[in-house]
């Protein structure tokens, strides 16, 4: 599925609203066999239909169809995975893919990036970015009403409970980055610790715009 401005990261979750007859039979395909499909983000610039190098594959975790054919679903992401060749195009697209592998890294150095990376989320919430959309589990059972303030808090302990890097680091820059163009370059590096060096560049440039336009509270 190749749709402007989406970058699916692997963990993170995408809410769909499938209504083209094409996607309609690719979701019918996907829950008839394995559950998976790839979602890349349309090459800027590119009339046609382009999908980038990169993308990611997700796994169909909920689906609900409706009376006209159409189906919301909610989509999570496994892996990056990097197009090699499209085998067909109809009655919709089906591209050869190669899963990209995280190569091991200094865990220290990564831990040490992941930090700042949680300092700067931090510093970012202080000059009033929500961090409600973030898709994360919600504390309080259902229907309970809480305090933004108090979710907020909640969301910042759960980003620091995560013990994994990796996810920690597709987590924030998949949620947290509002550019289209970052998210991408993001979801391209292979390379945790280039990778968490590049989400700190997107996030400070952030922390930046927000106090160049009075964001701080």
């Amino acid at each position: 599925m190749t749709l402007p401005h989406a970058t699916l990261f692997p963990q993170a979750l995408l809410p769909l609203y499938i209504f083209e007859p094409r996607y309609r039979q690719m979701l019918a395909d996907a829950l008839a066999t394995h559950r998976l499909f790839i979602v890349a983000r349309q090459r800027p610039a590119c009339r046609r239909e382009t999908p980038e190098p990169v993308a990611g594959l997700g796994l169909i975790r909920a689906s609900v169809s409706h009376k006209d054919g159409t189906s919301h679903l909610v989509l999570q992401g496994i892996s990056r995975v990097r197009l090699r060749g499209t085998v067909r195009y109809k009655p919709y697209r089906v591209q050869r893919i190669e899963p990209i592998r995280t190569p091991d890294c200094d865990s220290v150095a990564a831990d040490a990036l992941m930090a700042k990376v949680l300092e700067l989320v931090e510093d970012l919430v202080h000059l009033g970015l929500p961090l409600l959309p973030l898709g994360l589990p919600a504390p309080g059972g259902p229907g309970e009403v809480q305090d933004p303030a108090a979710l907020t808090a909640d969301v910042l302990r759960y980003l620091h409970s995560i013990r994994d890097t990796e996810t920690l680091a597709d987590l924030v820059g998949g949620t947290l980055l509002h550019d289209p163009d970052a998210r991408q370059a993001l979801l391209e590096v292979a390379e945790l610790e280039a990778r968490l060096r590049l989400l700190i560049q997107f996030l400070l440039a952030e922390i930046r715009l927000r106090r160049e336009s009075g964001g701080h509270e």
